[in-house]
Order: C-alpha cells, then structure tokens, then sequence
C-alpha cells in the first residue's frame, strides 16, 4: 500500500519504520525543517511541506495514496489533515492521532476520520488492562462500527468457572473472541471451559452498552466501587 504520513515526529517515523518493514510505500511530510531526519527512515520518500496546504498534498501524490495518517502532535493539524485527504484527495483511509482526549468527540466522519487512535487512552486502558481482575476494562473502539472490544480476566471466585463455553450465557450483543491462558491464545470452542486467570477478550456491539452491568454480574462478582458504564478512559 502507499502510505502518507503527516508529521515526522518520533511518532510519525516509528509508524514510517513498522509499515516499511511489512513493505509499504511510505511518504513523511513535515513543515519543520528540523523533523527532516531523513537517515533515520532512510527508505521512505520525504517531503518537507505544510500538510495542512492542498497544494503539499498534492506534491506528496495524496491521490494516489491507500491511506493517510495525521500524526502530528498537534490535534487541529491533524484534523485539516484528514479533512483535506478524505474530501479533496478521496484517500480511502484516514487514520488520526489524538494528543488530547478532549478532543476526541471532533475525530469523526465529519471531519474525514476514518479511524482515531488516543495514546493517553491507550496507555491507560493497558494499564487498567495489566492490573484489574474482575473488572470489564475497554481495550479499544472500532471506529467504523462502534463496536468494542473489552477484556476481563477472571478471578478466583468468577461464577463461571469450569463453565462450557456452549452454555455460557453471554448478552446476544456479546461475542466471545479469544481466551488467553498462560499467556497462549485460545480459539474457544463450544467445549472448552473457563478457568481462574483466563484473560477473556469480548466483542461487544454498537447497541450492547446497556448489556455491560449483565456480563459484568455473569462473569465476575460485582465491585460496589465499579460502574462497567464507565470503563477506562
């Protein structure tokens, strides 16, 4: 695929680097003189240029381009980036960096955005993620579908240990995705059962928010101070 990158930033070039070695096309373009570290992702094209200007777009073949990614460090860049991609260039694919979770609500559709990825969300669901048992914590919204994913690992006293998987009541907004045990990844079956420890990762759809306090009482003992409406953020 060919791939723009706005900003070139440490995290514009780690992005450049990871989609370089799985063989993409990458393009950075950058405003600022002192990001054109060119040695350090020597195999991407570089293009020193405001992204925020149609005509830099342009230059860097948008047109072409399977999929942009604003990365600046600077949300309302970011936001004219993807903008300008989705409607003057028809980029199939627009992915944007939030610096600050307040402005998430305006990463949307209407704003060109395909796909927005949060780091300080991201950072503290994995951390809710490493330390919580017992407790639904969201992993991660799919922006096109509202759906989400949620992990939970079960504790010791879960109601639902040594339960098959066939007879296990999940909300029918619910579907369970994978186990991890033993830090291996299961692919259940409707045989296999749950154990103390299992990590469970669940799909949960658009329209299953009010579904969350029932998979939350199903799988692990309810926590006076945990509302499962309010997961991590």
């Amino acid at each position: 695929m060919k791939i723009l990158i706005a900003g070139a930033g440490s995290v514009g070039r780690s992005i450049a680097r990871e989609l370089l070695t799985h063989g993409h096309e990458v393009t950075l373009i950058d405003k600022n003189p002192a990001a054109m570290r060119i040695a350090s992702v020597a195999d991407a094209d570089w293009l020193l240029a405001d992204a925020c200007e149609p005509i830099a777009l342009q230059q860097a073949s948008t047109d072409d381009a399977d999929v942009v990614v604003a990365a600046t460090g600077d949300d309302k860049v970011n936001l004219v980036v993807s903008l300008l991609a989705k409607t003057e260039f028809g980029v199939p694919r627009v992915v944007a960096r939030v610096n600050n979770p307040k402005n998430e609500w305006m990463f949307d559709e209407a704003w060109g955005v395909d796909v927005q990825v949060s780091t300080p969300r991201i950072m503290t669901a994995l951390v809710e993620e490493a330390v919580s048992v017992g407790n639904l914590v969201l992993l991660f919204t799919f922006h096109s579908s509202g759906a989400s994913m949620y992990e939970i690992t079960l504790p010791v006293d879960s109601p639902v240990l040594g339960t098959r998987i066939a007879d296990l009541a999940l909300p029918s907004s619910t579907q369970l995705a994978t186990i991890i045990r033993a830090n291996q990844p299961i692919a259940p079956t409707p045989d296999d059962t749950l154990e103390s420890g299992d990590e469970v990762l669940l799909i949960v759809t658009e329209d299953g928010a009010d579904d969350l306090q029932a998979l939350q009482d199903l799988l692990a003992p309810r926590h006076e101070d945990y509302d499962p409406e309010e997961p991590a953020s």
